[in-house]
């Protein structure tokens, strides 16, 4: 299959290609390294002797995705352009519905261009909200409390309303919960270009001696150590995951919404902890105040994926901690040491 991934030089967006490469699809990426580094481009190729097209673009570029998307005909699309956190996107909406709702019409309409029928989108979770129940299914309502999640919400009507006026189209809507890890050989990870906005990639920094200490926001969530609970999903199975999509969107029309997930919740501080003995390393924190915008516990129920996409998590806390300890303890820098 000739698939185009856009944010491809991403966390996700790279270990998905590896994937893709190892299974013998054609890949193009496009990236504009807002978040991202061109090193991963070469890592990529190294570790599946493979080669990739590569677009140096901006989805919201809607003349050159429409050339790029005509020139390379792809199958199907993997989506994952867009920015990605959740403070960042209270303090700068614009922006943020700029780039994740405007990359969106934008990409859409260069593939409607080419007759591009196909198209897997990277959601989130943050879609739901606050739960009215857990563990969180695709039928639970989706009422997001951050602007961030009311991107992905927008982007998946976006997508919904493209389906269905779309005679033969597929959209699957992949809700991840919080990928984590890295690709077991340590040459591909997480590498946020500022302050990490998501926990594991803090951690890890500070096990790495790049930050002094983590900072957990609350301690007064209703939960067993009063942190917040969150479903951690390797970021490998997901990436799997995203393959399975594909083939179910060559099979099917229609637009359809997958949890991925484990279906098991971990707190700020059992994470702390099972990196702490990943790392051998202590994980100095400070408790802080709440960040707006956050839940006490989001939890996935994963059963639909696993009966339509034929697709399960494998990977478990440990090689979520041990991947990620051994991507940063062999790239303290990230792809900054090359």
């Amino acid at each position: 299959m000739r698939v185009l991934v856009t944010g491809g030089a991403g966390y996700i967006g790279s270990h998905t290609i590896v994937e893709l490469l190892r299974q013998g699809h054609d890949v193009c990426a496009v990236d504009n390294f807002d978040n991202s580094s061109p090193v991963v481009l070469d890592r990529i190729q190294e570790l599946t002797n493979r080669t990739l097209t590569f677009h140096q673009t901006d989805i919201r570029d809607t003349a050159a995705m429409t050339d790029i998307v005509a020139g390379f005909a792809p199958d199907a699309v993997i989506h994952f352009a867009g920015l990605k956190a959740v403070g960042e996107s209270e303090a700068e909406p614009l922006r943020y519905y700029d780039v994740n709702n405007g990359g969106t019409v934008s990409l859409l309409t260069a593939m409607d261009a080419a007759g591009c029928k196909r198209v897997v989108f990277s959601s989130s979770a943050t879609v739901y909200g606050e739960p009215v129940y857990l563990p969180f299914d695709e039928n639970h309502p989706c009422q997001p409390s951050n602007v961030y999640g009311r991107t992905k919400y927008f982007a998946e009507e976006i997508l919904r309303n493209w389906q269905s006026a779309t005679d033969g189209a597929c959209a699957v809507l992949l809700r991840y919960f919080n990928p984590v890890g890295a690709h077991p050989s340590g040459r591909i990870g997480e590498d946020p270009r500022d302050v990490p906005n998501n926990l594991m990639p803090f951690v890890a920094q500070v096990a790495v001696g790049r930050r002094a200490a983590l900072s957990v926001f609350g301690n007064d969530y209703g939960t067993h150590d009063g942190t917040g609970v969150r479903d951690y999903i390797h970021v490998v199975d997901l990436a799997l995951a995203h393959i399975a999509a594909l083939d179910f969107a060559a099979r099917n029309e229609g637009t359809e919404a997958f949890n991925i997930g484990t279906g098991q919740g971990y707190s700020v501080l059992d994470m702390v902890s099972a990196f702490s003995r990943a790392s051998g390393r202590d994980i100095p924190y400070k408790i802080e105040s709440r960040r707006p915008g956050d839940i006490a516990t989001s939890l996935a129920d994963p059963s639909r994926a696993n009966a339509q996409l034929g697709w399960r998590a494998t990977h478990d806390l440990d090689d979520m901690c041990a991947s990620t300890w051994n991507w940063q303890s062999t790239n303290p820098n990230g792809y900054g040491d090359g």
